[in-house]
């Protein structure tokens, strides 16, 4: 029978800096996407000749953006576009910028005016609705198209009530199905 592999004291905090370093260098990676991130959005509001303060925010395994003005600014307001499509392209535009820059692929989210804040309680409200509906006897609730990002946090939701959701349809179609769990 072999026997039980021990680690010493002394490798047993080298395995703890190692597990630490790994961690750090994650955030690390993280903060160095939302620098460059945040330069690329810098840029992009001088040319516009936009003004707008630059958050930057890492959790979750996520850098989060956010550009804000001190009041409700015209300008910002059209950055985000209707239905948020403006905003979705310059967050695709940013990664791109990122992806150039570190040959890694990103998953910042960026925010503008507090949009997606707004949306993320409306999108919480869908799922509650479609809940509802399923409570009440429906078999199934087909919800509207959404991009991808809106999709993961409706899916969440859903889950957190204790039904099941799966995205159906393709490109600008695609959207959630709403069940009980088998």
């Amino acid at each position: 029978m072999p026997e039980e592999m021990q680690l010493v004291p002394e490798e047993t905090q080298l395995v703890a800096e190692e597990a630490t370093a790994t961690e750090n260098t994650g955030v690390s990676r993280l903060e160095e996407e939302g620098d460059i991130a945040a330069d690329y959005l810098e840029e992009l509001l001088d040319i516009a000749d936009i003004d707008g303060d630059i958050d930057i925010e890492v959790r979750n395994g996520r850098t989060y953006i956010s550009i804000v003005a001190d009041e409700e600014s015209e300008p910002l307001t059209s950055l985000v576009g209707q239905d948020g499509e403006v905003l979705d392209a310059l967050q695709e535009l940013t990664r791109l910028s990122v992806l150039s820059a570190t040959e890694s692929r990103s998953r910042l989210v960026l925010d503008i005016s507090g949009y997606r804040e707004r949306r993320n309680v409306e999108l919480a409200q869908i799922a509650n609705d479609a809940a509802a509906e399923i409570k009440a006897g429906a078999e199934s609730v087909a919800l509207d198209p959404m991009g991808a990002y809106e999709r993961k946090i409706v899916h969440d939701a859903i889950a957190e009530l204790g039904l099941e959701s799966e995205s159906e349809g393709e490109g600008a179609k695609r959207h959630i199905v709403v069940s009980a769990a088998h």
